[in-house]
């Protein structure tokens, strides 16, 4: 019989904190796994299941997200799941922002963490004091992005361009997070000592580094 999981073991496979699983169950937003809060399921299971929650963004040809790298993708697919947990009815820079965290492995994710005076955990926190989850869940399998998370996605392709890129990753997702003053996600990077200069600054460095 295969080994069950413990809490930790589920945050390390759907890679966030322990503290946030336990976070999310105990507010019964857990969407991804919402099964008992000993977590006594397989790791088989939870990765099924996961997949079949995953919006998947298509990069094909006549898709307005064509140019985007994988990576990209699966942060705008988390972003959609951000909202989803906190029931919110669009996504916004706020979800943006924690799926890019979450993301993790992208130019975008490494930039801000080394430019982070703080924990993920801390910036969460801020967005969860700022824009508090619903009550109602939303049902809509794909939200749609909130008006200035729209337009952080327009800077975030004008940032691609003035770096001569022909495609968008998540260094130019970060960049048109930071750009869009407007947004949650920026009020709270600039509170925890994230600017737009010193992002782009460290995103040329990773971007020469490669």
């Amino acid at each position: 019989m295969e080994r069950l999981l413990t809490t930790e073991d589920v945050a390390d496979l759907l890679r966030i904190d322990p503290v946030t699983v336990r976070r999310l169950v105990t507010r019964g937003e857990l969407v991804a796994y919402r099964i008992a809060g000993e977590y006594r399921f397989s790791s088989a299971g939870v990765e099924n299941f996961v997949e079949s929650q995953r919006v998947v963004i298509s990069a094909g040809p006549n898709n307005q997200f064509a140019k985007f790298t994988k990576r990209a993708r699966k942060v705008l697919s988390l972003a959609n799941e951000e909202a989803h947990q906190y029931h919110h009815n669009g996504i916004g820079t706020e979800h943006l922002l924690l799926a890019l965290m979450s993301e993790g492995e992208g130019v975008g994710a490494r930039a801000l963490q080394s430019l982070l005076q703080v924990s993920a955990d801390e910036v969460r926190t801020q967005i969860d004091a700022a824009h508090p989850a619903g009550e109602e869940p939303v049902s809509d399998a794909l939200i749609e992005l909130t008006p200035q998370g729209k337009r952080s996605i327009e800077l975030a392709v004008q940032e691609a361009q003035s770096f001569g890129h022909h495609y968008i990753g998540t260094e130019h997702l970060l960049l048109g997070l930071l750009r869009q003053e407007e947004g949650l996600a920026s009020q709270v990077l600039r509170k925890v000592g994230v600017t737009l200069d010193a992002a782009r600054e460290r995103v040329k460095q990773l971007l020469e580094a490669e």
